[in-house]
């Protein structure tokens, strides 16, 4: 069983080489350059929707809802 989030956790990860921080919270997750303040946030939500968006984008036109296979 998965432990809940109840509170922002942090680590350093290393991307090319420079130090990055990455914040997990129940908010969501932010990357920030290390020494820096500003970074890049992403809700939960967010991340969820733009994967189904992704998802959307992939399925053929013919495996859509209601259409059938072999009529035109």
């Amino acid at each position: 069983m998965a432990t809940k989030l109840l509170k922002e956790i942090r680590r350093e990860i290393e991307i090319d080489g420079e130090p990055f921080t990455v914040a997990i919270s129940p908010i969501g997750v932010k990357l920030t350059r290390k020494r820096f303040r500003s970074g890049r946030a992403l809700s939960w939500r967010a991340l969820w929707q733009s994967g189904e968006d992704e998802q959307q984008r992939s399925i053929p036109q013919s495996a859509e809802p209601g259409a059938r296979a072999g009529n035109p």
